[in-house]
């Protein structure tokens, strides 16, 4: 066969990913703090584009998707009653600062001086009120404290300095002292009697190098570190596995001192460190409101606190397009325009998209709503792509980091995804509804503690069909510990 140049046309079809499709989907899978972030960014880029603080009449509207009675009491007086309780907090604070105004009149007659001296720059010299907000202390700033009042010799204040500095969060120490030592030029008996003395500080158990130094350091400051408690921290792993015959034995007590002794280690604190540098907790903002109207049915709509809602400044185009001087100018003003154009089409798209995805969520997981975890019914995401005519991936990037508030809570939209625990008769059991029921048959246990083969009976005669291993897996997911180990709790009365 001859290899000859020569021209074919073929005619094929495929997928091509746009840039605005693909930020379309990148906005549907972000959160709303994501969302929000990136729709700042295209703000500070695009001059085209503006914040709209008013509220939007396009936003998509609230819909009654269930209409049956429902228990949920609306939230319309409570929310009255806080919008009277503020107004008369904001009319108290009014008359308090006129009062505080007439007592000084540099301040009250001239608000430009009122707002200098609530700022970082004070007429009279003395820091704004944004220079005194207070703040928690930190771990090392208060061993610091003590280490100053504490510690007089300087060497042994250095090294103290340089062991605070190796204190992780939880107050443990556990770098090498030879290398510290090298560091510091000194030997390692120098350091450990420095150590000594570091623990002693507040809060008891700190500088400790392992669990057992810690709980013995708490219980040499309550004087309760006698020879049978010394040997019980000596042998933590026994305690672990609640091993009470073989503890015993070793520490020579009988059971109702075993159960005592036990009783004080459990309050101890086993990270004393951690009751500093607390994290500041995280606030989810819900996507979705949810809420149960007069009439039995429920009302969803989208967090508008939660939406960002962003303008095309057409005015400001049109004015700047006029002003253009050559075609570079008017390709960017174009460029632009186009894009914000497609950022506020895709912020609307993405709004109804997740509205509708959450309406059909509330309509499927009705019994849950109404009456609690034991209703909630199997649900994976073809069902509700199947419903609402979309394709799977788009129902995950939307339940992705969303959030929806309930009357029972708030829930990210992927909880209600579970899937299925076969019956013997009738519908299927959802997986989550069968962790509750395993959860709650033992915290209920009294005299009999259930095996995990007393389980499966018990779930059976429900109409549960769910195997041993099953039950097993679920437990252990929600950290309960065996049949055996519950079971030596309850003799040690732990």
């Amino acid at each position: 066969m001859a290899l000859t140049p020569r021209l074919d046309l073929r005619q094929g079809q495929a997928l091509v990913m746009t840039p605005q499709l693909q930020q379309a989907i990148k906005l549907l899978q972000m959160s709303s703090i994501e969302l929000t972030a990136y729709v700042d960014g295209e703000l500070e880029q695009n001059p085209l584009l503006e914040r709209d603080e008013t509220a939007s009449d396009d936003e998509p509207a609230a819909e009654d998707v269930v209409a049956e009675p429902a228990e949920a009491a609306g939230p319309d007086e409570d929310r009255r009653d806080i919008d009277a309780d503020s107004a008369d907090a904001a009319e108290t604070w009014h008359e308090e600062a006129g009062r505080e105004g007439e007592g000084n009149l540099d301040y009250a007659g001239d608000p430009e001086a009122w707002r200098t001296r609530n700022g970082v720059a004070a007429a009279d010299g003395l820091p704004g009120l944004d220079q005194t907000l207070t703040r928690p202390i930190s771990l090392r700033e208060h061993l610091l404290e003590q280490l100053a009042v504490e510690v007089h010799d300087p060497a042994d204040r250095v090294i103290g300095s340089h062991l605070i500095d190796m204190v992780d969060e939880a107050g443990y120490i556990t770098s090498d002292f030879a290398a510290i030592a090298e560091l510091l030029s000194c030997d390692v008996p120098r350091i450990e009697k420095t150590l000594a003395l570091l623990q002693r500080f507040d809060p008891g158990g700190v500088f400790a190098r392992n669990l057992a130094e810690c709980l013995a350091l708490q219980l040499k400051e309550r004087d309760r570190f006698d020879p049978a408690m010394q040997t019980l921290i000596e042998n933590l792993p026994l305690l672990a596995n609640r091993d009470a015959q073989q503890l015993m034995r070793i520490c020579r007590v009988d059971a109702a001192d075993l159960a005592q002794m036990v009783a004080e280690i459990k309050a101890l604190n086993p990270k004393p460190g951690l009751a500093f540098d607390k994290a500041a907790p995280e606030v989810v903002v819900p996507d979705v409101l949810l809420r149960a109207l007069p009439d039995g049915s429920w009302a969803v709509e989208l967090n508008s606190e939660s939406l960002p809602r962003v303008l095309v400044n057409n005015r400001y185009y049109a004015e700047v397009s006029e002003a253009a001087r050559n075609k570079k100018e008017k390709e960017y003003l174009s460029e632009r325009f186009q894009s914000a154009n497609w950022l506020v089409k895709a912020l609307h798209q993405r709004a109804t998209t997740i509205l509708k995805v959450s309406r059909e969520i509330v309509r499927q997981q009705d019994g849950f709503l109404r009456h609690g975890v034991q209703h909630l019914k199997p649900l994976v995401l073809r069902d509700i792509a199947s419903a609402i005519e979309m394709h799977e991936s788009t129902v995950s990037r939307v339940t992705t980091n969303k959030y929806i508030l309930t009357p029972r809570g708030i829930y990210e939209l992927k909880y209600f995804f579970t899937s299925a625990i076969a019956a013997a008769s009738g519908e299927a059991h959802s997986a989550e509804a069968v962790r509750f029921r395993i959860r709650s048959l033992i915290e209920a246990e009294d005299g009999e503690i259930l095996s995990d083969d007393r389980i499966v009976e018990i779930l059976m005669k429900e109409g549960i069909d769910i195997a041993r291993r099953t039950v097993a897996k679920y437990r252990e997911a929600m950290h309960i510990p065996s049949s055996v180990r519950r079971r030596r709790e309850k003799a040690l009365q732990l």
